[in-house]
């Protein structure tokens, strides 16, 4: 049985620290990707840095043909093989815990995004049977979506400085030979684009573990566990969360793109209401606004899970 004591030295300080604007291919982002190397390094971890290239979804306006990031593997030392991760079976640990590190600002909230999308469909769908009312409403979601531009104007203190934070909490509450490794992840904003890199490049490292992604934790509303792939454990950390157990939910995360690696199971964890789709990737998105409610609540209970497993 594993023991939790679910703290973290200056939580609020660390969540400050890493709540600054830092999209990526900027300073703020190699400076944070830096400082989280140095926490995982203070736990225990040694840590690989897996370099990729990939293009950004079609879906955004405003980024680059081709973007370049790093995503951050942490491991325990004795399960490292000489000369880096070879994905062996006896290099990998059972549990990965996921999180993007990236952060992005647009003018326009999830929640107005979507409402966009929702308006698409109902246009589209519509236009069979009233095709000018259907037309105006598909020229409005366009119009939103149309506004849907990349900068570097949200601090991302919600998404997803709470999902890095939860898993540096869950860390310091299990034992230092716990058998979790940390896959901080990176270009998420730009379309999932580090973890279908690391699918692609790792998916050897990634076989028969099960992978806890976690992404936006707010202090208000439900826990939400959308289960990408089915599993104890992911069923076992909505159980201690109390949250709502889904397939699907009207965002898209890394979860969706890890679970198509050869991973035994995969559940995506967030927590929030209509209030947090309007703070997602706008100024507003602010350390200042959390009191880390949801992330202790989130810690606490996945890391009683795993302790239990």
């Amino acid at each position: 049985m594993w023991r939790c004591s679910c703290a973290v030295t200056d939580s609020a300080g660390l969540l400050r620290a890493l709540a600054v604007p830092r999209l990526i291919g900027t300073v703020n982002h190699t400076n944070i990707r830096e400082r989280l190397k140095r926490e995982l390094t203070a736990r225990g971890m040694l840590v690989e840095e897996h370099a990729f290239s990939g293009r950004p979804s079609r879906m955004l306006f405003g980024t680059p043909s081709l973007v370049h990031g790093v995503n951050l593997i942490g491991h325990r030392p004795l399960r490292f093989a000489q000369g880096g991760l070879s994905g062996r079976q006896a290099d990998r640990p059972s549990v990965w815990l996921a999180a993007h590190y990236d952060s992005k600002g647009q003018p326009i909230s999830m929640a107005t995004r979507i409402l966009a999308a929702a308006a698409l469909v109902v246009g589209a769908v519509g236009a069979a049977w009233t095709l000018i009312p259907s037309l105006a409403v598909l020229a409005v979601g366009l119009a939103i979506l149309a506004a849907n531009r990349v900068t570097d104007k949200s601090s991302g203190a919600l998404d997803n400085a709470t999902g890095l934070v939860a898993i540096l909490a869950i860390l310091d509450a299990l034992p230092k030979g716990a058998d979790v490794g940390v896959l901080f992840l990176d270009a998420e904003e730009y379309g999932l684009v580090g973890a279908r890199a690391l699918v692609t490049d790792r998916s050897a490292l990634l076989a028969g573990a099960a992978v806890i992604n976690f992404d936006g934790l707010d202090d208000l509303g439900g826990t939400i566990a959308l289960l990408h792939r089915p599993g104890p454990i992911g069923r076992a950390v909505a159980a201690e969360l109390g949250a709502f157990q889904g397939r699907w939910v009207p965002v898209i995360v890394d979860g969706s793109a890890l679970a198509r690696a050869p991973v035994r199971e995969c559940v995506s964890i967030m927590k929030g209401d209509w209030g947090t789709a309007r703070v997602v990737h706008t100024p507003r998105d602010t350390a200042e606004r959390l009191t880390l409610d949801g992330v202790r609540h989130v810690a606490a209970g996945v890391a009683r899970a795993l302790g239990s497993a």
